[in-house]
């Protein structure tokens, strides 16, 4: 296994590097420009230590919007699509598949605003199924956030939130159906296995969104269009035009203080890392998580997880002066990666204590 490459295939909309033995699968969403544009270069060297821990690795492509209620949705809908494909390409190769087979091997890394997009898709797990439950959730998140509007255009909002929350919900439910059946007949058509009575119960999807699978955040930020539009004035002008991010700042908090979950979850930060430094402090002081053995204080700024390796070296898009802009492969594990890795392994071996339960 010490030969392993990370080679990376289109699939669907996304970017998949198979592992032969795979333990897990990791789902990597980069942040603003980096993951978006080849985010297997940006990433390179972070993406490799993780591949050859045993791991198949997912790029999700990060679309800038406006609506990352839409995206995350388009995110989740993408592991449908992707769960059967990773089958049929691992047995296409002759690889292990079983990893596949069960939702909970699978687990999300977020770097930046990425995060947002994990922590939405976390939150939404305890949206209550029966309209009335969520609609009365939904009101709490708005009441409890825009205070401002008038109460005809709280109740409009709501209704738009709630339609729009019933419409992803039910396509889910079809998009893992579809899935299910999907994976069940690629696994049939593997004539190296005994058994051909495979069918999609056997499939294991715990939650239509992502509720038994861990996170890992990176420098994690929920912002809104004020930190991404300068000047402030200029965002400001447009946000009284009636733009903004869905959700904002505020209701994303919201939705992750009410949905009394995040207990998989793991949160690398920076102390120099201005950027993030609102979100880190929210989850700490306000949200209490992740615990103590699950956070990692590293060295560096909100880039430090870009670097591309060139035989022994490291190359770092340093946005702080703690971090050389070329460093050896010993030197830049031993304070970046090696961290990622051991919080991986504390999240698999709390989801598995879990498991037991």
């Amino acid at each position: 296994m010490t030969n392993l490459h990370l080679r990376f295939k289109p699939v669907s909309f996304s970017w998949v590097a198979l592992h032969p033995q795979p333990k897990g699968v990791i789902q990597f969403i980069g942040g603003a420009f980096f993951g978006t544009f080849v985010p297997m270069f940006f990433y390179r060297h972070l993406l490799e230590c993780i591949f050859k821990q045993g791991y198949t690795i997912i790029l999700l492509p990060f679309n800038f919007t406006f609506d990352h209620y839409a995206e995350a949705g388009f995110l989740i809908k993408e592991q449908y699509k992707l769960i059967p494909e990773l089958v049929r390409m691992a047995e296409l190769s002759g690889y292990e598949y079983k990893t596949y087979l069960d939702d909970s091997n699978f687990s999300w890394i977020g770097h930046s605003i990425g995060c947002k997009y994990i922590a939405l898709l976390e939150a939404f797990s305890a949206l209550p199924k029966k309209q009335d439950q969520l609609e009365a959730f939904i009101w709490k998140i708005v009441k409890q956030t825009s205070g401002n509007l008038s109460p005809e255009k709280q109740a409009k909002k709501v209704q738009k939130i709630v339609n729009d929350l019933e419409n992803l919900i039910r396509d889910l439910e079809n998009q893992s159906s579809k899935a299910k059946k999907l994976t069940s007949y690629y696994v049939n058509q593997d004539t190296a296995q005994s058994q051909t009575d495979f069918d999609e119960s056997n499939v294991k999807i715990n939650s239509i969104f992502i509720k038994s699978q861990a996170s890992l955040l990176l420098a994690p930020v929920n912002t809104g269009l004020d930190s991404a539009i300068k000047p402030k004035a200029l965002a400001d002008f447009i946000i009284r035009l009636g733009f903004n991010v869905k959700p904002t700042p505020a209701e994303t908090e919201a939705l992750i203080e009410n949905s009394n979950l995040f207990n998989l979850l793991g949160l690398v930060y920076f102390p120099l890392d201005n950027i993030g430094k609102s979100t880190r402090e929210w989850f700490f002081n306000h949200l209490k998580k992740p615990p103590e053995d699950f956070r990692a204080k590293l060295k560096g700024g909100h880039l430090r997880p870009l670097g591309l390796r060139l035989g022994n070296v490291v190359l770092n898009f340093p946005d702080t002066f703690s971090v050389p802009p070329i460093e050896s492969v010993n030197q830049r594990n031993a304070e970046f990666e090696v961290y990622v890795l051991k919080l991986l392994n504390y999240l698999e071996q709390k989801r598995q204590d879990q498991k037991k339960k």
